[in-house]
This record gives structure tokens, sequence and C-alpha cells, in this order.
């Protein structure tokens, strides 16, 4: 687990590692690591060790609960208030000014954006995979804060070197927004490298957001540190986090 750094005072953002020294023990090696996701087949209370350690070690920067979402590749964003939810939110991004409460997005090549103000006074994350992007999860995100985002943090997801995609995803994109230099030619006929890293910022600055900060891993190919869907098609999942103190 590391911190970002350069965020306004108050704010905390951050991502887990497939390592991590309270790791439990699995007989399932694709799920080897610390795998905080409860749908990809792993032990349940495996899984709720993990989330206790993470909610444990947050706990030293005021945390007192963690929000987690039942993320379906959707544009829904929900704002965090003072509700108590039992069951995980069906959605892709979540939004809080309440201090100490955590907002979590597990990834494991999608991209997970957080998103602030420059007063640190509210937070957000989200699920990007390339559907998402494609269909203005940002941009609701964006709508569904109520202050004006100044910076954003990407976390670490699939790079453009190791993201093959057809031509259809790439005019999905383009005929949103103009994003045809985040998009190179493959070996193959009629496929294309995607950078999600680039169509994030792209869509950031069309909304004033010019500090942006990440952006600078790959998923794939760092197998020591990340879990990968498309490396490992049965794998486990990282959380990135966002929390007021």
């Amino acid at each position: 687990m590391h911190f970002v750094t350069g965020l306004p005072k108050g704010v905390y953002v951050g991502q887990t590692n497939v390592m991590h020294s309270a790791t439990l023990a699995t007989d399932q090696p694709s799920l080897n690591g610390f795998n905080l996701a409860l749908h990809v087949g792993d032990d349940p209370q495996r899984v709720h060790t993990h989330r206790m350690t993470l909610l444990n070690e947050l706990k030293h920067y005021g945390v007192y609960k963690l929000s987690w979402l039942a993320q379906t590749h959707s544009t829904i964003c929900h704002r965090i208030e003072n509700e108590v939810y039992f069951s995980p939110l069906n959605g892709d991004g979540l939004v809080t000014q309440q201090k100490g409460h955590a907002l979590m997005m597990m990834t494991a090549d999608c991209l997970p954006i957080v998103l602030g103000d420059e007063l640190g006074s509210e937070v957000a994350t989200l699920h990007a995979g390339w559907r998402g992007l494609a269909s203005g999860m940002i941009e609701q995100t964006i709508t569904s804060m109520h202050t004006k985002p100044s910076w954003a943090w990407l976390g670490a997801c699939i790079s453009q070197p190791c993201f093959e995609v057809g031509a259809e995803v790439k005019a999905t994109f383009c005929e949103r927004y103009a994003v045809e230099f985040a998009f190179q030619a493959s070996d193959k006929a009629g496929k294309y490298l995607a950078d999600l890293y680039a169509i994030a910022r792209f869509i950031l600055a069309q909304y004033g957001v010019l500090h942006v900060s990440g952006g600078d891993a790959c998923t794939y190919s760092q197998s020591k540190d990340y879990f990968s869907y498309r490396r490992d098609a049965k794998t486990g999942r990282m959380a990135t986090f966002a929390f007021l103190g």
C-alpha cells in the first residue's frame, strides 16, 4: 500500500498492492496476494480479513468506515453522507465530504480515478474501464460533486502497450471525444492499442482539471505489484482509496 503525496492538507489517497505482510494463504494460486474482492471466487472469510486489516491500518489516519461498491461498469455515482449501508451500492463512483469515511474502488486493469477540490473539502473515487470512460463516468462523477474538482490522481491500470482493442472501441471513443491520438495501430489488422491514461487526462482537461498526477504504472506488466484480469482471467483486485482526515 502506498499513499499519494502533494495533495491538499487533510486529503489521503492511495492504492493497495498484491504484496502485503498480512496476506493470508490460499489454495487457489490465481488468487495469491492481498485480494480485496468478494466476487472473484475467493474465500469470503479471507477477503473480509484482508478488508479488516486494511481498515485497521487506515484507522491510524482517522478512518472509521470503508464504503465498497458492487461495480457494474456503469456511470452511476453515489454521494456518501451519514447513511449506513448494509449492502454494497451498485455503481462505479463515490463522492463524500464526510471525514474519516474511506471510499473504496476495486480494479485489476481498469483505471481508478480520484478527484478532489483545492480546499480538501470533498473527494471522489471512480472506476473507469473503457466502457465507463466512453459512457461519461468522469463527467457523471464531477456532476455529483458539490465542489469543482481542481486535481485528479490516476491509479494503476493497464498501459497502452498492453491494451489491445478492436476498431469498434476506438470508434466509440472518437465519436464522443477528440482522442484519436490515444490509439495506435497494433500489429493485428483492425486492432489498436488504447491509452486509458491519455483519454482520462483529455476528458479531465475539458472540465478544467489540469493538475493530474499518477498514470505511470501498468497492471498487466508489473505482475509483482498488481493484479491484472487481462493477464490472468481469474485474479484478485486491488483497492484505490480516498478519504478526508
